[in-house]
């Protein structure tokens, strides 16, 4: 009599399927680190080449015209309601030819809005790192587009409307720098810098003081009744560096008031903010003075691309020196020895 045997059957217990899918589990947990940490290196390059071509449109205006581009034009005895920034300046130089046919940089560009320019999102003016970049609206219309890029206008004073007197940074209000004004050196000198666009800031404060900040957490004596206060919840309440096309230093430039992604709070209803200040709008007020702290900010680990006025861009580390970081910011301050890396 034949003896009939049950086949073995090969498989995995229920133990060892599990332990696999943790091996799995703990690999996966173990590259995805290293996977972010390789596309967040991408994305900062692709920054710093944003600056790099912002940086060569500057130079071939200045080329061009003998002078670099001014941050905000506003006429002697008039107050003026918007001016074209250096981005909208350098528009043609940024292979936006077209849209710059469409607008007049002498007009008011609040007046230009429906020539869809203002709106335009400019690929080379958004770090691919800040994620709240974009359009801001008004009427829930397109109204502008925000910006990931300042330029230096110096250390903390601006403009008087008064004297005339501009600030000591590369770019100034109503007056074209020249090569000659870069007494400190090109590779001495910022250009421009990282900023986070929708941030929160102060503006037009009746109570304007010319001391410089010596601590970040100066601003949170201001008064909310001797200041405007845009910040909250929304886009539309935290609107700084969310029109590129203005050249008021909240929207498209920076100040080396306090070092890179350094934090400005400001506590108001129960909620802190990270601040930018402006004493006084440009153009806005035909007595009171511009100081601003606007801060170089980027979402990039510990610190932030900068161009330099060479031309030349750079990773500064936001724990840079802050007498350092100043000098760099001023173009005729005649420092030595502050060459960047």
């Amino acid at each position: 009599m034949k003896k009939f045997h049950a086949e073995k059957k090969l498989g995995y217990t229920l133990v060892e399927l599990l332990v696999v899918i943790a091996i799995i589990g703990i690999l996966i947990g173990m590259l995805l680190p290293a996977m972010q940490m390789v596309r967040e290196a991408a994305r900062r390059t692709e920054c710093g080449n944003h600056l790099r071509q912002m940086a060569i449109g500057v130079h071939h205006f200045e080329s061009a015209l003998q002078e670099f581009p001014t941050s905000f034009d506003t006429a002697a005895a008039a107050t003026v309601r918007g001016s074209w920034s250096i981005h909208g300046k350098i528009l043609p130089l940024m292979e936006q030819g077209n849209a710059a046919n469409l607008i007049d940089l002498t007009l008011d560009w609040h007046d230009q809005v429906d020539s869809g320019v203002p709106p335009l999102g400019v690929p080379v003016y958004t770090c691919p790192s800040d994620a709240a970049a974009g359009l801001r609206y008004k009427n829930q219309s397109p109204y502008v587009h925000s910006t990931s890029y300042g330029f230096n206008l110096g250390s903390w004073f601006l403009f008087d409307p008064v004297t005339g007197e501009t600030g000591d940074g590369a770019f100034r209000v109503s007056e074209g720098t020249r090569m000659a004004t870069i007494v400190d050196g090109t590779s001495n000198t910022l250009m421009a810098s990282e900023v986070r666009s929708f941030t929160s800031y102060l503006r037009n404060d009746t109570n304007i003081s010319s001391q410089i900040p010596l601590t970040a957490n100066h601003f949170q004596s201001v008064a909310p009744t001797s200041v405007e206060l845009k910040l909250g919840n929304s886009k539309s309440e935290n609107s700084g560096h969310t029109v590129w096309c203005d050249g008021r230093v909240h929207h498209t430039g920076f100040t080396t008031v306090f070092r890179p992604n350094t934090q400005v709070l400001y506590t108001h209803d129960g909620v802190t903010y990270d601040i930018d200040y402006n004493s006084q709008q440009e153009g806005r007020d035909l007595n009171r003075p511009t100081y601003a702290a606007v801060t170089a900010r980027s979402f990039h680990p510990v610190g932030v691309n900068i161009a330099r006025m060479d031309g030349s861009v750079a990773f500064i580390a936001e724990s840079i020196d802050l007498s350092i970081w100043r000098a760099l910011g001023t173009a005729d301050g005649r420092e030595i020895n502050t060459i960047l890396p």
